[in-house]
């Protein structure tokens, strides 16, 4: 597990065996649950970067903010409800000392395979229908240039390629727009320069990278594992989701979740806000118990 921040907390099992996740009850949280950002907030915080897009200073930026309620139980019986009622590709529960994660990630960061293929799979653009606009598909598009651009730090010249550009895929509730970038990792490249290359993952980070990360630190406090990256490696072969639709606990601390959206110049900052409601409902709604299916 690694944090958008860039800390990596790793765990070495000495079996490694295939079973079904143990089934546990889920009666719901009670408490309210508390954003960092409020409505007002938020939306200015989208035209602060549309300002630093206007000046040149950035292309694209996610701008996330995170809720977070009182609670004190075990997340097994949240991953279980979440299996049943929002099923997603790369979802994952962990539980190892100071960390507990209950992920319903759409999103494939990277995997790696035993010819040393790399794929990356960025989800940018969310609708609740199959049809996007213009600003969707453009987003989408900078943060595969981007992807291609980290991918080519560590794989071979000429290998990196985009196999699928702007497929929409259903998930539940709502519709993705995805691109899958892949390419062969040089003979010599380490996860240490895998991870500086590619950390965090472009489509929660943004356009220029470095430029875009610097804009989101003056709105956000730490993400921690939201926006991160959650998976396994095992003798060379490597699956890592991004952090994204995941209900954390650090330590006793409270019970977290994030949400956001990508901000471009064509960005409307009241859209954008509905945008992170739209991705928080179907799993706040779970969280809660309340959820109809």
């Amino acid at each position: 597990m690694a944090t958008y921040e860039g800390q990596w907390t790793c765990a070495k099992f000495a079996t490694v065996i295939q079973a079904s996740v143990p089934a546990a009850s889920w009666q719901g949280v009670n408490t309210p649950w508390v954003s960092s950002h409020s409505r007002e907030e938020y939306l200015q915080y989208v035209e602060d970067i549309r300002g630093e897009i206007l000046a040149g200073n950035i292309y694209q930026a996610n701008a996330c903010r995170i809720l977070s309620t009182a609670f004190s139980g075990s997340l097994d019986g949240l991953f279980q409800q979440i299996a049943k009622d929002n099923p997603a590709p790369y979802m994952a529960y962990l539980n190892i000392p100071d960390w507990e994660i209950a992920s319903a990630s759409p999103e494939l960061f990277i995997s790696i395979d035993d010819q040393r293929m790399i794929t990356g799979k960025p989800i940018k653009g969310t609708s609740r229908t199959r049809e996007f606009g213009e600003k969707d598909r453009a987003e989408n598009i900078m943060i595969v240039d981007l992807m291609r651009n980290d991918f080519g730090r560590i794989c071979e010249p000429g290998s990196i390629t985009t196999p699928r550009l702007l497929e929409v895929e259903q998930h539940p509730g709502l519709f993705h727009l995805v691109s899958d970038i892949q390419g062969k990792l040089r003979t010599q490249s380490q996860w240490s320069e895998i991870a500086d290359a590619l950390m965090p993952p472009g489509s929660i980070s943004g356009a220029p990278k470095i430029a875009a990360m610097k804009e989101i630190s003056k709105h956000e406090n730490l993400r921690g594992p939201y926006c991160g990256a959650l998976g396994y490696v095992h003798n060379g072969i490597a699956k890592l989701s991004v952090g994204i639709r995941m209900f954390w606990r650090e330590g006793t601390g409270d019970l977290q979740f994030g949400t956001g959206a990508g901000i471009t110049w064509g960005s409307v900052a009241q859209s954008e806000w509905e945008e992170t409601e739209l991705k928080a409902a179907r799993l706040m709604s779970i969280a809660s118990g309340n959820f109809q299916g």
